[in-house]
């Protein structure tokens, strides 16, 4: 879906949501991140956000992964 099709700044509602929701879930689904997905169809995040969590998709935590899959150290753990 473009931001023309959408109509940008026009309510969404009834079966345009359904479709813009299962479009935004597969693509969330397959990497693409929720500001990239807003920005894309001329959305807000917030609206981006709700339409995932209504159609179920489990959302990714914040900020991505970190290198090596591990957090740093907190400062009060160190040896010694």
């Amino acid at each position: 879906m473009t931001t023309q099709q959408l109509g940008k700044g026009r309510r969404i509602t009834g079966q345009e949501r359904v479709t813009l929701g299962v479009h935004l879930a597969r693509r969330y689904d397959t990497g693409a991140s929720i500001r990239a997905l807003a920005e894309a169809t001329g959305r807000s995040y917030g609206l981006v956000h709700r339409l995932l969590s209504e159609y179920g998709v489990n959302l990714r935590s914040r900020g991505g992964g970190r290198p090596g899959g591990q957090r740093r150290a907190t400062a009060g753990t160190r040896d010694g």
